[in-house]
C-alpha cells in the first residue's frame, strides 16, 4: 500500500509499505494492505512505518492529527512530528 505522512512544513514519508501503526484517540491501531476505508483522529504518540511483519522502517513522535485510508492509500496529516 502507498503511505504519505505530511506536516504543515514538509513531507516526512512517501512510499510503498507493509503497514503503519498509529496512536488513535481511542487506542493504537494498525493499517495493513487492502484495509477498509477509514478516517480517524490521532493523538500524540508514535507512528511506526512497517516494511514487513513487525519490521520497523521508520518511526515518528507525533503531536496529533488525522489519517485517511482509501483505495489502498494511507494519508497521515500531522500537526507536527519529530
Amino acid at each position: 500500500m502507498n503511505l504519505e505522512i505530511l506536516t504543515p512544513e514538509k513531507k516526512l514519508f512517501s512510499g510503498e509499505v507493509y503497514g503503519v501503526q498509529m496512536p488513535g484517540i481511542s487506542g493504537s491501531f494498525e493499517v495493513l494492505d487492502r484495509h477498509a476505508p477509514l478516517i480517524s483522529a490521532l493523538k500524540a504518540g508514535k507512528v511506526k512505518v512497517l516494511s514487513g511483519a513487525n519490521q520497523e522502517l521508520a518511526s515518528y513522535q507525533v503531536q496529533g492529527g488525522f489519517v485517511e485510508v482509501l483505495n489502498n492509500r494511507v494519508t497521515v496529516l500531522l500537526e507536527g512530528a519529530q
